[in-house]
């Protein structure tokens, strides 16, 4: 009998707890809402192989649109696999030249490559805290100094 009621109430207090979690996970959606807002960009139209500012930091469980623009001649890539694994990514949004949508891409993303005269829009929430100094484009440009990090708090 004993043995019995130890069970019924260890059922009992599992299944408050799990209801208790699912309401206070329901308190929020870190998706949704409006983005802080965050402008990187890609090089220089003088021709300079860098990011612009090399120093990114975010916190985790916010909501981020991280406009990424490469005003310059060459195109370049913005990737960090470090940066993506550490968050979720909604959407990244490749934009015109009047900052209309063209397209928008969900799931994970490690690396866009953005086109001379262009910009883009990734849209995450920073999910795991550190910092990360992988942040690069292509090795020929890495040489010639375009590096960066990204710490998230």
């Amino acid at each position: 009998m004993q043995t019995k009621l130890s069970l019924c109430v260890t059922a009992v207090a599992m299944l408050t707890g799990s209801l208790l979690c699912g309401v206070a996970g329901a308190a929020g959606d870190m998706t949704a809402g409006e983005p802080i807002r965050v402008t990187v960009r890609l090089g220089t139209e003088a021709g300079d192989h860098r990011f612009i500012p090399d120093a990114l930091t975010f916190e985790t469980g916010k909501l981020y649109a991280l406009r990424v623009e490469n005003p310059g001649k060459h195109d370049y890539y913005f990737g960090s696999q470090s940066f993506a694994d550490a968050v979720y990514s909604r959407k990244v949004v490749a934009l015109d030249k009047d900052g209309k949508d063209l397209l928008q891409v969900y799931g994970p993303v490690r690396r866009v490559e953005i086109k001379a005269g262009n910009a883009m829009e990734w849209w995450f929430v920073p999910l795991r805290t550190g910092k990360f100094d992988d942040l690069r484009s292509t090795k020929t440009h890495t040489d010639a100094g375009m590096r960066g990090t990204i710490e998230i708090r």
